[in-house]
């Protein structure tokens, strides 16, 4: 029977995990220049419209990430 091989699957962990933290760096970097916290804004105030847009910066971040990392 053939063996199988893990490297595979350790490489797609770590590029997931590398992922994740370019996401994390990104969304602290626009945290950072947006001048109310998002967060706050999203969660106690239920600001629709920055929760909408947020969304989309994640998901296009993420293509960008996954994209790179395809590559």
């Amino acid at each position: 029977m053939d063996q199988i091989s893990f490297i595979p699957i350790i490489n797609s962990v770590i590029y997931s995990f590398l992922g994740i933290a370019i996401l994390l760096v990104c969304y602290v970097i626009i945290e950072k220049l947006t001048p109310e916290k998002t967060w706050h804004e999203i969660a106690q105030n239920k600001n629709t419209a920055l929760a909408i847009i947020f969304g989309a910066f994640i998901i296009g971040i993420s293509i960008i990430i996954s994209a790179a990392i395809h590559e």
